[in-house]
């Protein structure tokens, strides 16, 4: 297998990084959000060298090789078979639960989330008027769990819960149980 450098240190201070640059203090170790200091795979870096030399970067799209690797992915992770119609591209997680909310609720539905939770979730709810409903996660002997009496009881009057997992930013993994 190709092996990786995880211990090598990238300086990003300087470089309009959110996470480095948004902190205007070189003594704060910024731990708040999910991007990663570590170098991308060689293969990555390749791909967008390679895509650079071109000296038009007009519109593209996504090609059929794109959709076959997600189902490919899919099959091969989950045994779930899946279809091209299927599918669509959103470019973040972000604007993904927001196409989803649009589509699945009405202004003035009732959203279940589970704090503490991805901080986006409670906000794009109420930036598209509808109603955060809080189902907070336990804390039980060093993990956390879903509060299973408390959930039932905020379902019976939301439209859907938002379940984030692998929870953001607890860490844990829900098992189908």
């Amino acid at each position: 297998g190709m092996k990786y450098n995880f211990d090598e240190i990238i300086p990003r201070r300087g470089t309009n990084s959110y996470k480095w640059d948004s902190a205007n203090d070189a003594d704060i170790l910024p731990m708040w959000v999910a991007d990663m200091d570590f170098a991308a795979p060689p293969a990555v870096i390749e791909a967008v060298r390679k895509r650079a030399e071109h000296p038009i970067l007009g519109y593209s799209y996504r090609s059929d090789s794109y959709w076959q690797s997600i189902i490919g992915w899919v099959d091969r992770h989950s045994g779930w078979k899946i279809q091209r119609e299927w599918l669509d591209f959103t470019p973040g997680v972000v604007s993904g639960i927001v196409y989803a909310m649009r589509a699945f609720t009405q202004p003035g539905d009732r959203i279940v989330i589970q704090p503490p939770v991805y901080h986006p979730f409670a906000r794009q709810i109420r930036l598209n008027d509808r109603v955060v409903v809080n189902n907070p996660l336990r804390e039980v002997n060093g993990h956390y769990e879903i509060d299973f009496d408390d959930l039932d009881q905020k379902l019976a009057d939301a439209k859907v819960l938002l379940l984030c997992n692998p929870h953001n930013p607890t860490g844990r993994v829900f098992t189908r149980e």
